[in-house]
């Protein structure tokens, strides 16, 4: 079935209420790996953090809010926007790391899946709608939009709802300043499989990536960096300058491969929808990118960007981002029909991904 394509019909989005600013962070004392205070004054730190990734602000959800509530917020958004039965939907695809983590305890339930939740909450009664989450670091969600994709083509599905969700704020170690980066929301799509038509909108191609080596725990769980800290509490931790390292080698290399298969010169992109991690880093990404074409520099408002004020919320950036700006929610940035467009991420595993879409 080749000639099928998967086409967005409907996005949505939660973002919570609640603004974490960088200044709530100056009574902080952070610590290293070694569990060493460090050596300098928090509101330096702080400063140092935002001319790195740009973040000033993030966003945490209520206490009485769940990682599956945002999801299923989001979805209806995006089952609205899409104005389908959701009694149609063949998958709802859950993208998380942590499952729901309620407040102030860091144990995290999965027990439903997310996606069960998700499929309650939306009071869907179809029991051929089945729904499943995939753990995937942050590039979960563009993990879940290849999925759909490939069951169309293989005929198993025509309507997937895919979702990003993630209450990052409740597996946070208080004293690593790595902690300032990550916030909570949700972001949700709905893909249905159209037949391709010359220039008709779709996804033209993808690529995935791991790297498993030593590259495995650059991200992982572990104990707080406080020294009298139980060990037996973890934390999300990360090693920064090494995730940094990898994702400049290996992500451009993949947002090639993805635009190389999809048969896209790269002057046809109009926007790049890249996983909202460290402004700087995201920033190298894509200038590299256009060096691999032998382009010095890319085109002015290529990347939108929302890490500013919501922060790394992991699975969610990119579907949050896509559904600000297709909205018209966010200044300087549009598309239009016809417009082709580049999603790619890079998280835990690690994993890389990249699709190309036109509008």
């Amino acid at each position: 079935m080749n000639d099928i394509t998967s086409v967005i019909t409907g996005s949505g989005c939660y973002i919570p209420k609640f603004i974490k600013s960088n200044k709530d962070f100056a009574s902080h004392n952070f610590y290293a790996e070694d569990s060493t205070a460090l050596d300098i004054e928090p509101h330096l730190v702080i400063e140092k953090f935002k001319k790195i990734t740009g973040i000033e602000e993030r966003r945490y959800a209520p206490s009485n809010i769940e990682s599956s509530d945002m999801a299923a917020i989001a979805a209806q958004k995006a089952i609205d926007a899409a104005g389908c039965d959701a009694e149609t939907i063949d998958q709802i695809i859950v993208a998380h790391n942590f499952g729901n983590v309620q407040k102030h305890t860091i144990q995290t339930d999965v027990l439903p899946a997310l996606a069960s939740r998700v499929k309650h909450a939306l009071k869907i009664e179809n029991p051929s709608c089945v729904p499943y989450d995939i753990l995937f670091g942050c590039p979960g969600w563009v993990q879940g939009v290849i999925q759909a994709h490939t069951y169309f083509k293989a005929g198993i599905a025509k309507k997937c709802l895919v979702i990003g969700t993630e209450t990052l704020s409740r597996v946070l170690d208080v004293y690593d300043r790595d902690s300032m980066i990550f916030s909570d929301g949700a972001g949700a799509c709905v893909l249905e499989a159209r037949e391709a038509v010359d220039e008709g909108p779709g996804i033209l191609g993808f690529s995935v990536q791991s790297h498993c080596g030593t590259e495995v725990d650059y991200l992982n769980l572990g104990k707080s960096y406080y020294p009298d800290s139980d060990p037996r509490i973890r934390y999300i931790k990360m090693k920064g300058r090494k995730v940094y390292e990898y994702a400049m080698k290996n992500v451009p290399l993949a947002m090639k491969q993805c635009l190389d298969k999809s048969n896209i010169n790269i002057s046809r992109l109009k926007k790049i929808f890249i996983h909202q991690a460290n402004e700087k880093m995201d920033e190298a990404i894509v200038n590299e990118l256009y060096k691999l074409y032998g382009i010095a520099s890319p085109p002015q408002n290529i990347m939108p960007m929302s890490i500013h004020y919501l922060g790394n919320s992991s699975v969610a950036t990119i579907p949050t981002l896509f559904d600000l700006v297709i909205k018209g929610n966010m200044d300087g940035h549009q598309l239009n029909t016809g417009d082709i467009i580049l999603f790619a991420s890079v998280g835990a595993g690690m994993n890389i991904n990249a699709v190309c879409y036109r509008m």
